[in-house]
């Protein structure tokens, strides 16, 4: 019997690790997970799009539109900022972090001063925004390297009963 050859890549287990926290967000309309992993291929952390600890996310808005301060972009910590932040002391330096949408510049600022040297990403739908240029400016000058992830498995299921295991 020889081994299995369907197996994912490591890019897509750790992109698939990020999509899957990304499930952990309550956001109603725009769900982010980060996966952030070191040269050994070892997860340092993860995070996903949601309010501080503490912000009870039924008393802060989710709206997207309206007066600033009653929508939710002055409140949400973004998935790349969490998975920074839930990183147990751990050294980043060095590190790549993946995540489904491009960073936008205040996360930009958080990767690069955290050290991470790559992120690979999925979706760069933003690229036309001043914030998702200010992004690519800053990794550009900071040496972080970004890279759109080809991916060849487009799904996967993830079942969850005993009897397949």
């Amino acid at each position: 019997m020889s081994k299995r050859t369907d197996y994912i890549s490591w890019d897509e287990y750790f992109m698939g690790i990020a999509m899957l926290s990304a499930y952990r967000s309550k956001d109603p309309n725009t769900r982010v997970g980060a996966c952030i992993v070191n040269d050994s291929n070892k997860i340092m952390s993860v995070g996903y799009n949601g309010f501080p600890i503490g912000c009870n996310d039924d008393e802060f808005p989710w709206d997207r539109e309206g007066d600033p301060y009653d929508t939710k972009y002055h409140y949400v910590c973004h998935a790349e900022l969490n998975a920074i932040l839930n990183n147990e002391g751990a050294s980043l330096k060095g590190c790549k972090i993946y995540v489904a949408l491009f960073p936008c510049n205040e996360c930009a600022k958080a990767i690069i001063q955290s050290g991470i040297k790559e992120v690979i990403y999925i979706s760069d739908k933003y690229a036309d925004t001043a914030a998702t240029r200010a992004s690519k400016r800053m990794f550009d000058a900071a040496g972080v390297k970004y890279t759109q992830l080809e991916i060849n498995t487009k799904e996967l299921t993830i079942d969850f009963r005993s009897e397949n295991i």
